[in-house]
């Protein structure tokens, strides 16, 4: 029986405007399809920025939540 690989984090916490949709795009990029990134941020742009992003990549944006002043993602690397 194979499992999935766990999935890539990425703490962003404390980075503003910017970098939080770059450094997203740049782990994205590395990874193979089907493989997911969970994202955590705290700058609110991101709330925008990084959906716009998934969207605009094609990538599959599978959860957004806020908690407290944190941003969660979950971001599926969608085929080419």
């Amino acid at each position: 029986m194979s499992s999935s690989p766990a999935p890539l984090r990425l703490d962003l916490t404390g980075l503003k405007c910017p970098l939080p949709v770059l450094r997203t795009r740049r782990a994205l990029r590395a990874m193979s399809p089907g493989a997911v990134l969970e994202v955590i941020c705290t700058d609110p742009m991101s709330a925008i920025d990084i959906p716009n992003m998934v969207r605009e990549s094609g990538d599959i944006l599978r959860e957004k939540r806020a908690q407290d002043v944190s941003l969660f993602f979950c971001i599926e690397k969608a085929a080419p």
